[in-house]
This record gives structure tokens, C-alpha cells and sequence, in this order.
């Protein structure tokens, strides 16, 4: 079994790593707001991008098997 699978089908797990991801979005979001220069704020929103895309790693892995 994908080790993958055991953290985004555990309830549990999941629901406490969802909540991480989202706490570091939104401490990326503050700092992104304080950034005083264009290239400060395109890494904040890369990093919430990254963010993002993990949220939906249980998507992926269930689609892909």
C-alpha cells in the first residue's frame, strides 16, 4: 500500500495535517502583506501555491491509485 495513502485515508491524520497546511498559508499571507518589494510578494505566492497543491494531495492520491 502507498505510504501516501495510509496519511490522506486516516480521518485523523489527514484533518490535522489540512490544518497545518492551512496554518502556514496563512502565516505566508501575513508576511506577504508586509513584503515592501515585487519579489518578496511572487515567493510568498509561490509558497502559497506549493501550499495549495498539498491540500490536494489526497485527490491525487486516490486518483492515481
Amino acid at each position: 500500500m502507498n505510504p501516501l495513502k495510509k496519511l490522506v485515508n486516516n480521518k485523523d491524520l489527514w484533518e490535522d495535517y489540512s490544518n497545518y497546511i492551512d496554518h502556514l498559508i496563512t502565516q505566508e499571507q501575513r508576511v506577504m502583506e508586509q513584503a515592501s518589494d515585487n519579489q518578496s510578494v511572487w515567493r510568498k505566492q509561490g509558497s502559497i501555491h506549493i501550499l495549495r497543491k498539498l491540500k490536494k494531495l489526497k485527490d491525487e492520491v486516490n486518483t492515481l491509485g
